[in-house]
């Protein structure tokens, strides 16, 4: 099997960026580096893991899981199919975090996943700390991975916890800021979206019948978790934007949406109206 072939069965799936994801993966299991590719196009590469690799790729298994890693933030990450791959639409969500949490600010990651965004965070905010919430063992585990792997681990409490429980004063002190990318896609548009989608965890998406179940409930809690002054940041859909902004209207929050790079709504930052 050589480039120009796996590039053939992968663009024969259906898969758009074909080589370049060839290329990704002789890097990661032959070795073979970008800039040796155009000598090698032709050659033959005999590794079992690649070819079940490709094989796996072409019945859509997300390219992250097959690599078993990849970046965020300028950061490397582990992945697995117990979290979602992180996004580079996410990455808004951090620079927001970064700039507006005060000085030595103790922080919440609640639905944290993989731990990108604590972990981003936290590397680019030496003088915080922070809690970062799951409700899945496996999941928790990835994040303390990352967190260490990353150099943050000391400054992170992970806390196993099914946050659509009521809130309650489990989590003491109050944080100055609350991040999230939780579930947010309704749950009849789940199953139409994109192949990859299907390879990871349903749960990570699923956001109930209107997608808002967990904006929602956290902001009907916030000011159990949350200090007076403290600050939500929240990723959101594409088509949400009206949605979080009544929601916080109803509930006495102010709101404003910041767009990402393709100028899609994608983090609502919420404050208690005083």
């Amino acid at each position: 099997m050589n480039y120009r072939e796996i590039c053939e069965l992968l663009s024969s799936a259906g898969i758009e960026n074909a080589q370049a994801e060839a290329g990704l993966l002789l890097e990661h299991f032959c070795g073979v580096r970008a800039s040796e590719l155009i000598f090698r196009k032709c050659e033959d590469f005999c590794d079992q893991a690649l070819q079940d690799a490709v094989q796996r790729r072409m019945r859509r298994e997300p390219l992250q899981y097959l690599l078993g890693e990849w970046e965020f933030f300028g950061l490397p990450f582990s992945v697995s199919p117990d979290c979602l791959i992180p996004r580079p639409d996410t990455e808004l969500l951090v620079e927001l975090a970064i700039k507006y949490l005060p000085a030595g600010a103790y922080f919440a990651d609640f639905c944290t996943g993989s731990g990108c965004i604590v972990t981003a965070v936290l590397a680019n905010r030496p003088d915080t700390t922070a809690v970062a919430v799951d409700a899945f063992e496996n999941t928790l585990e990835m994040a303390r991975k990352n967190c260490q792997a990353n150099g943050v681990g000391e400054r992170v409490t992970l806390v196993l916890r099914d946050l659509l429980q009521p809130m309650d004063s489990a989590f003491e002190p109050k944080f100055d800021c609350i991040l999230s990318n939780p579930p947010y896609i309704p749950t009849k548009v789940v199953k139409g979206l994109a192949p990859e989608l299907a390879h990871e965890p349903q749960v990570a998406l699923d956001g109930g019948a209107d997608g808002m179940r967990f904006y929602r409930h956290f902001l009907s809690g916030s000011d159990k978790v949350l200090k007076q002054n403290g600050l939500w940041l929240f990723e959101i859909g594409y088509d949400q934007e009206k949605a979080i902004c009544d929601l916080c209207a109803e509930l006495g929050f102010a709101c404003t949406v910041e767009r990402d790079l393709g100028g899609n709504p994608r983090v609502a930052i919420i404050r208690k109206m005083n």
